[in-house]
């Protein structure tokens, strides 16, 4: 690929100035070839198809080339103009050409009206008439509304016009266009750059806010974006490709320093004197007034670029009205909020080079080629990444790196991730130091602390310090690009970032105690080994030394005002630190992978502990006991543990004589989690006693045979889960206020442990869910099915019904991703056509599920379901599986929970149609079952309504048969009389 510079599509580089597209048979040896002559002799290089054209060339393909390689188009538009095909095929191939281009279309009207051209009459109507008339019979009508659209387009860009005789002479006519047409060819275009890399794209978007094609209106466009990126770049590229649109320009740049330096009047004296040749002024509030005076007669383009203060543009560019119209402003800045204050309602962010530019423009400027030897790829690949798209710093890298080897772009990269490089520094940290104090404070808490927080936590966690004006602050940054909101999260330029770092570094290089913040694990490290006063901090709300692998001591703590503490991922720290007073502010605090052996009797200190996750060791059977004992029995009322199994920690073998936390103080602890935590059998005679207040228990994935009797003792036990306790063997003891129990997949479980699981008089109150091993239906259960609906019929009150579910030979479900799946069934009770959905459950191999119907689910809405003083109809059904499987596997068992229920409110045959079966079925049952059903019953009753529901249907079908037929036989007889 050739050498790409800034002599691209945005630059003056064209074979021809001027571009002249006529009739010739109207103005080819008159005004035409006189304006000719004149644009030569100037020395304007100037297409006319009779000189130019080698003889034997193709029209049409020397005529594209030629426009191509054209700058300005004059349209000489005279009375047979659009006579000629070949006329205004050229001026719409012209038109489509500079589309998106801003090159120039200068239309001059000899000796016609403008509004001829424009409305398609005079002349030119008659014109189109008479091409109308051709086309028609071609059947070829686009081609002429085209040819209008071409003409109305032309005829709406300014223009000269030259119409009677004796208003001026043709020369003077002529003249003028030379004069103009010279002074747009004259003007030195401005650098852009030496690789513009991704510009094209982005000149564009900038040119569609601009809307150069629209003469009666001024915009004004904001350019805005982090230093470095671009802004200034591609304000001059926009320059170039517009310049000749406009009677004067005017580029100030860098008006932030040439303001401070010299003054807002020298900045108004240039501005003058590059639009309108003045530059005499007394005072800048004069200069306003000149500038608006004088602007208001040219047609101009005015860029001012890089403004950090409203006055510059009060003192400069005043308000849009005060422009002649056609012109346009473009402003660039690093402050969003500075483009709002004026009303400039266009704008346009500058954002980072994609990967693929940017190794581009890295590769351009380290090497001077677009491809480069492949032994480089990997560190052009870390400047990439470092750079982050910043064009700046893939510039000064490049430059800097140019014509070195491997070796020294690696060790460069490697200094610049400890130090940044200086000159990119000094041109981010321009929006650093333009920030009030305060402003900057949240901009280092925010670059070394909190990159990539949610935005709600980082305002919590600064309004402590700065109140409610943190929220004022934090837009200040993202009005001038310094930081960004991303999906609700604080981001910002890794560049940017480690200009705040560098800031904070400097306050003090060799001593890291001695700076605002501290980021670096080794640092704070450093810092709280060496610093026993951090642990006094009274304002401090984080503290933060997750991942600090190598941190083996913390100092005392006393943080009054801490809200969070995290020690998780501290693989050498083994001793919590001792709390020295209360601490009313941390709700949870996570200790995962980090192995402390136990914790001190100052944790009850942490008043409010909510929830703690601590890391047990799976690669010592006793490794839990004092962490367990010395946490959870200093827990605060209410708070949940949650043990976590890390087998990547390492511990001593535990003394025999240590110290143990009392073992007949309760814990306070009512949420214990503490599944894969490698527990065996010795963890229940240690840890039980602490159980006391435990109401839900989770010790799923633990190698444990049997659970002690003692566990009755666990009165307010109401939730136990054992799942995938695979050696589990025996259960001893049930707690008297279990209600939920889960034992999937525990597969060792002894018959007689599971018959006491499922005994009568465990279940017989009602109210409980147990899941456990084992396809069989309890004997009590007054009744077995596996056909649904189940439908019964009560009143008052809904009935306390259990429900035992079993199946075999469960097949688990693999998804496209290598998930495994169970098949969930759901019970759906349908209360007078109401439906309720129960609970779904999980379905191992050969499992059952006991439960009570009166389950929250189903009784949350009843009171609208209900029918007072009557009967009312309930279904049971399981409508389906959340992944299909023989249906048939399923069995239903249903039991009435008769110390709940009152039998006489209870029915399982419709009370308002009692039958003879009915009252036989019920006469042979027990008291006890009288209203209960069975399979042979409920399959007469259903087989009973199937048959009356065929009979009836086929008793309607002839009924309307015979209705029908004796329809038609009216209709015919009607017509028979007639």
């Amino acid at each position: 690929m050739a050498r790409q510079s800034s002599s691209s599509s945005f630059s003056y580089r064209f074979t021809n100035d001027v571009f002249l597209s006529f009739r010739g048979k109207d103005t080819r040896h008159s005004f035409t070839g006189n304006l000719y002559k004149a644009l030569s002799e100037r020395g304007i290089n100037t297409f006319i198809d009779d000189k130019k054209l080698p003889r034997g060339d193709e029209i049409t393909s020397a005529l594209e080339k030629a426009i191509e390689e054209s700058r300005i188009f004059i349209i000489v538009l005279s009375e047979n103009y659009a006579w000629s095909s070949f006329c205004l095929n050229e001026l719409d191939y012209i038109l489509k050409f500079i589309k998106g281009k801003g090159l120039l279309v200068l239309p001059v009207f000899y000796k016609v009206d403008p509004s001829d051209v424009r409305n398609h009459t005079g002349s030119f109507g008659e014109s189109l008439a008479y091409h109308e008339k051709k086309f028609k019979s071609t059947n070829n009508m686009e081609k002429l509304e085209t040819w209008k659209m071409a003409l109305n387009q032309v005829a709406n860009l300014s223009g000269y016009h030259h119409f009677k005789h004796g208003e001026e002479y043709e020369y003077q006519f002529i003249q003028r266009i030379v004069e103009l047409v010279s002074k747009r060819i004259n003007r030195a275009p401005l650098h852009v750059a030496d690789y513009p890399v991704g510009l094209e794209s982005r000149i564009q978007e900038v040119k569609m806010l601009l809307d150069v094609g629209s003469d009666d209106v001024v915009h004004m466009v904001g350019i805005h974006g982090l230093g470095g990126i671009g802004k200034t770049t591609l304000a001059a590229a926009i320059y170039n490709s517009i310049a000749d649109h406009f009677e004067a320009l005017c580029f100030l740049e860098n008006v932030r320093e040439t303001s401070k330096t010299h003054g807002l009047q020298y900045l108004q004296r240039n501005l003058l004197s590059e639009t309108v040749g003045e530059d005499e002024l007394i005072g800048v509030k004069q200069g306003i007034s000149i500038i608006q005076h004088r602007l208001q007669q040219k047609k101009v383009l005015l860029i001012l670029d890089d403004v950090d203060k409203r006055e510059q543009l009060q003192a400069l560019v005043g308000r849009p009205d005060l422009f002649c119209p056609g012109s346009r402003v473009i402003i660039t800045t690093r402050d969003k909020q500075l483009l709002a204050c004026h009303g400039v309602k266009r704008t346009y962010e500058v954002n980072e080079l994609n990967e693929e530019y940017a190794l581009q423009l890295l590769s351009w400027k380290a090497f001077k080629l677009e491809k480069v030897n492949p032994c480089y790829k990997d560190v052009l690949n870390r400047t990439v990444t470092y750079s982050a798209g910043l064009p700046l710093a893939l510039e000064v890298i490049g430059s800097n790196l140019s014509g070195r080897n491997i070796e020294q772009w690696r060790s460069t990269l490697d200094r610049y991730k400890r130090i940044p490089n200086k000159e990119i520094q000094e041109i981010l940290k321009v929006s650093y130091d333009a920030l009030e104090e305060d402003e900057q404070s949240v901009f280092l808490d925010i670059s070394c602390c909190l990159k990539e927080y949610d935005l709600k936590e980082v305002q919590d966690i600064l309004r402590a310090h700065y109140g409610h004006c943190m929220e004022h602050h934090i837009r200040v940054l993202l009005e001038k690009s310094l930081i960004k909101i991303s999906d609700g999260y604080i981001t910002l330029h890794d560049l940017i970032e480690d200009m705040g770092k560098e800031i904070v570094r400097k306050e003090s290089p060799r001593e890291p105690g001695k700076r605002s913040r501290l980021w670096l694990h080794t640092d704070i490290i450093q810092v709280l080994e060496e610093n026993k006063s951090v642990g006094l901090l009274e304002k401090l709300r984080i503290l933060d030394a997750e991942g600090c692998s190598r941190l083996k001591n913390f100092p005392p703590i006393k943080l009054t005002s801490l809200e969070q503490l995290r020690l998780g991922f501290c693989h050498s720290l083994e001793s919590f630190p001792e709390i020295l007073g209360k601490m009313e502010n941390i709700i949870h605090l996570n200790l995962k992978q980090t192995p402390v052996k136990k914790f001190p009797l100052s944790f009850r200190n942490l008043t409010r502990l909510h929830t703690l996750f601590v890391c047990f060791p799976r690669n010592q059977t006793n490794g839990w006991k004092d962490i367990l004992v010395s946490s959870i029995c200093t827990m605060p009322k209410g708070s949940r543990v949650i043990g976590v199994g890390w087998e990547g920690c390492e511990f001593s073998k535990e003394d025999e004589g240590a110290e143990n936390v009392s073992l007949t103080t309760s814990s306070n602890v009512q949420f214990l989690d503490l599944r894969n935590c490698n527990l065996s059998d010795d963890f229940f005679p240690i840890a039980l006693p602490c159980f006391a207040n435990v109401k839900e228990l989770d010790l799923s994935g633990n190698n444990f045979t049997v659970i002690p009797e003692c566990i009755k003792e666990c009165r307010f036990l109401t939730v136990l889960c054992l799942n995938y306790c695979e050696r589990l063997r025996e259960i001893r003891g049930i707690p008297p206020n279990l209600k939920y129990f889960y034992a999937e997949e525990c597969l060792s479980l002894t018959s007689s442990c599971r018959s006491m699981l499922l005994s009568q008089e465990l279940h017989e109150a009602g109210r409980t869910f147990f899941y456990l091993p084992g396809a069989k239906i309890p004997e009590w259960f007054d009744f077995q099915t596996s056909e649904f609906p189940i439908s019964f019929w009560f009143r008052n009150k809904f009935p306390a019904i259990a429900i035992c579910h079993i199946i075999k030979r469960v097949a688990e479900f693999s998804s496209s991703r290598g998930w495994t799946f169970r098949p969930n069934i759901r019970t759906k009770v349908i209360i007078n056509g109401n439906a309720n959905l129960f609970i779904p459950v999980v379905l191992g191999s050969d499992c059952s599920c006991l439960f009570d119907l009166r389950g929250k689910r189903v009784t949350d809405n009843l009171d609208e379901a209900l029918l007072e003083n009557e009967w009312n109809h309930a279904e049971v059904t399981c409508p389906g599986f959340t992944f299909t499987f023989a249906p048939t596997f399923i069995k239903t068992g249903l039991h009435v929970l008769k110390q709940e229920s009152d039998m006489e409110d209870i029915r399982f045959s419709d009370p308002c149609r009692k039958t003879k079966l009915d009252n036989d079925f019920n006469s042979s049952k027990p008291e006890n079952q009288r209203w209960v059903g069975n399979d042979v019953a409920k399959t007469q009753v259903v087989q009973q309504q199937k048959l009356m529901g065929s009979f009836l249907s086929r008793m309607w079908h002839w009924a309307l048969v015979f209705l029908i037929s004796f329809l038609v036989f009216l209709i015919s007889c009607r017509r028979n009389n007639q």
